[in-house]
């Protein structure tokens, strides 16, 4: 907000406070518990000719949006959740005296009560015709102008129910935001999957690469971290338990940097299927996002990040390591943690830490970028899938895929590695990467493999965010989250 908008905020926040008082002087409560309404302004519309022949009285309420007088006539927008009506006040039908408060005491983005009956307007508009109104609620600031406030990105964020109030657009993003999952959580119910809750605070995290956040449970007295997958490895307890089909959508924590496609805090769905390999999970995930592309947007062709993709048909395969010498000229699989240095500083890319799996990852995602998708990205490297079974034709390799998306993975999954003797091994190169510094690299679990010696079956996992819903969208991450985290206001 400009300085001089805050100043004509400040300066209309001491009149509505005056209006307050005035309200109290005469016995006005500016901020009753209870309510009378019938029904939403979208069905006292849809019933207005009804309405009108019946001349029935009705209740409805809302925030007042819009005011004018005319005299001994006064006219107002009332809003509530389903849409916008027209109010016609009498000096009349009101009285003097309710009416000169009505005029002098109540402003816009005030919440009232009305009691009135359907009215049309000398120029056709439905109408309410007010015989009496009482108040809900004094705003004590003025709500921006449409057009001229909130400009600025940060502000908006960090007043978002300001910025969902003036765009009803945005509104309607996250309607459908929660129809995209709706319909994902309906998908996956429908063939079989159980839905399921695992902890959020984990002493060790499990099921991604990532730098986590840390806390202190003083029950306890112990260090616990917000988990960076939704429940890898409890999900996969649980399929050790009997439970063949599992899944669950929650929150996932990851203490990283903020970008388009970034946050530290957002919504996943993982599932894990007993008996079944990779190659299957592959299918069931195409299937699961031709069905939200359809359900929730109508259309399967899209485009995001300046790159056009089309989620129909059969998606084509990419392999890991070609992708990558195609795009480099380098091979991976033999390439020394030099030579992949060089590659990277030849093609001016950034790179942390020293190690050959955070070499080879970053020179992926250099590769990935020029991917418009959708395809799945099969035979990764088993460096760089520490819990993805290995292919038995090619032990370097495992059976693992990603869908790519406009340069992006907003899909992982897999035949979970469940040879215990394979998962301590590979658990203590990911140590190795901890002692060496690196803050990314997989926390070891002992007890999971110790599940693991137990037995666990076959099984495919799979795993994608609400990345996907910003994709489908062309909005950057925090433009689809409600609250995103936004750094404390300096104040001036």
């Amino acid at each position: 907000m400009t300085n001089e908008l805050a100043a004509n905020s400040g300066s209309e926040r001491d009149d509505r406070l005056k209006k307050l008082a005035s309200l109290k002087e005469l016995n006005i409560d500016a901020y009753p518990a209870q309510v009378q309404r019938d029904q939403s302004i979208a069905s006292f519309l849809e019933d207005f000719d009804n309405l009108i022949k019946s001349e029935n009285k009705v209740f409805l309420a809302g925030r007042l949006r819009a005011k004018r007088e005319h005299g001994n006539l006064a006219f107002a927008d009332l809003e509530d959740a389903s849409g916008r009506l027209q109010l016609v006040f009498s000096k009349k039908e009101l009285g003097p005296e309710k009416y000169k408060t009505f005029l002098k005491l109540i402003d816009v983005a005030d919440f009232i009560q009305v009691n009135g009956s359907a009215f049309l307007t000398h120029k056709e508009e439905k109408s309410l015709f007010v015989s009496d109104w009482a108040l809900l609620t004094k705003a004590l600031r003025p709500i921006p102008d449409a057009w001229y406030g909130l400009k600025d990105e940060e502000e908006r964020l960090r007043k978002r129910y300001l910025d969902l109030l003036l765009n009803k657009e945005k509104r309607d993003l996250f309607e459908k935001k929660a129809h995209f999952w709706d319909v994902v959580r309906s998908f996956m119910k429908r063939h079989g999957f159980f839905e399921v809750e695992t902890p959020t605070l984990e002493l060790t995290t499990g099921g991604a690469e990532a730098n986590p956040f840390k806390t202190h449970h003083d029950d306890f007295d112990l260090d616990v971290y917000l988990r960076i997958s939704v429940g890898e490895l409890w999900q996969k307890r649980l399929i050790a338990a009997g439970f063949e089909k599992v899944f669950e959508i929650g929150r996932v924590y990851r203490n990283e940097g903020s970008s388009a496609d970034h946050l530290q805090e957002f919504t996943n769905l993982e599932f894990y299927w007993a008996y079944a390999d990779y190659r299957l999970g592959m299918k069931l995930s195409q299937a699961l996002y031709q069905e939200i592309a359809q359900q929730v947007f109508g259309r399967t062709e899209f485009e995001a990040r300046g790159m056009k993709f089309d989620l129909a048909g059969n998606w084509p395969e990419l392999d890991y390591s070609t992708v990558i010498k195609e795009k480099t000229g380098l091979d991976i699989l033999t390439a020394t943690e030099e030579e992949m240095k060089a590659k990277l500083d030849e093609l001016e890319v950034k790179y942390d830490g020293n190690n050959r799996e955070r070499l080879i990852d970053t020179l992926w995602k250099y590769c990935r970028r020029q991917i418009a998708g959708p395809v799945f990205l099969v035979n990764h490297p088993k460096l760089v899938s520490p819990l993805a079974k290995a292919k038995t034709d090619n032990p370097e390799l495992t059976e693992r895929f990603q869908i790519i998306i406009a340069g992006s993975e907003v899909g992982n999954g897999f035949s979970e590695l469940n040879d215990p003797l394979d998962q301590a091994e590979r658990f203590r190169l990911q140590q190795e990467l901890i002692d060496r510094g690196d803050n990314e690299a997989m926390m070891p679990d002992w007890e999971f493999v110790e599940m693991l010696e137990h037995g666990l079956p076959p099984t495919c996992g799979f795993g994608f965010g609400e990345r996907l819903f910003a994709f489908m969208c062309d909005k950057p991450v925090r433009e689809i989250t409600l609250f995103p985290l936004l750094k404390p206001k300096q104040e001036e």
